[in-house]
């Protein structure tokens, strides 16, 4: 597992992808921040405070991570080189993670260059460093927990498909389901909390808010391991079928 790992985090970086990725996320969310003008303006907020750029996160995350994450299996399937991979002193659920913590490595490197954002809200307050660094942390570990599940997705979706388009596509819509779907639907339904609490948005949120409730960081690993066995169950089928 250690050797797919090392191997998928350094193809980022051999080639554009990391840099490319790392690259867009900062330049967009520095742009929305900093900017655009709209409710992510961080200016216009008026407020110390970073809530605009974590409730930014989860749609750059949309697409960027379903970016990273449609090659995971989809070129492996392509070239005929899943088959030689599983037959290596590997199991398929150590390639699966190995690939999996890959892409989720490189998406904890694209958040460490914004703590400069916390150091220029901090500075640009009226009191200097006027910010609630404790919520701060708690919605950092939000977006790394936000990314372990739309990672999980990602390598889902890339293990169901050969075409790395169609596997883009599907893991954008899946993470838009899971995220913001299920409280659409509870809202047609009534509003119905318990389909409500159903959704990432719904224990994302609650941990940006500072509530780090054990609930919350159970409910995204879960759905985290969820996907990732459903790659395993995925990717034996087609391997027994071949």
């Amino acid at each position: 597992m250690k050797a797919i790992f090392l191997k998928e985090l350094r193809s980022f970086f051999t080639g554009f992808t990391g840099y490319l990725v790392i690259g867009i996320f900062l330049i967009l969310s520095g742009l929305f921040l900093f900017v655009f003008e709209g409710e992510f303006n961080l200016i216009d907020f008026g407020f110390a405070d970073l809530a605009p750029f974590f409730l930014l996160i989860p749609w750059l995350f949309m697409f960027l991570i379903p970016a990273i994450t449609m090659r995971s299996f989809t070129i492996e399937r392509n070239l005929g080189t899943l088959e030689m991979l599983v037959t290596r002193p590997i199991s398929l659920r150590g390639l699966i993670l190995g690939k999996y913590l890959g892409a989720l490595c490189l998406i904890c490197i694209a958040l460490v260059p914004t703590l400069i954002y916390v150091y220029s809200i901090g500075a640009l307050g009226e009191v200097r460093n006027n910010l609630d660094y404790g919520v701060t942390a708690a919605s950092y570990m939000g977006a790394i927990l936000l990314a372990t599940a739309y990672t999980a997705i990602g390598i889902f979706c890339s293990s169901v498909t050969g075409n790395q388009i169609v596997s883009f596509l599907l893991a954008a819509l899946l993470s838009f389901f899971m995220y913001y779907g299920l409280e659409g639907l509870a809202t047609y339904m009534d509003g119905s909390d318990s389909i409500t609490s159903l959704g990432l948005k719904y224990h994302y949120e609650s941990i940006a808010r500072g509530v780090l409730d054990t609930r919350n960081v159970i409910y995204m690993l879960s759905i985290a391991l969820f996907f990732l066995a459903m790659s395993n169950v995925t990717l034996r089928n087609n391997l027994e079928k071949r």
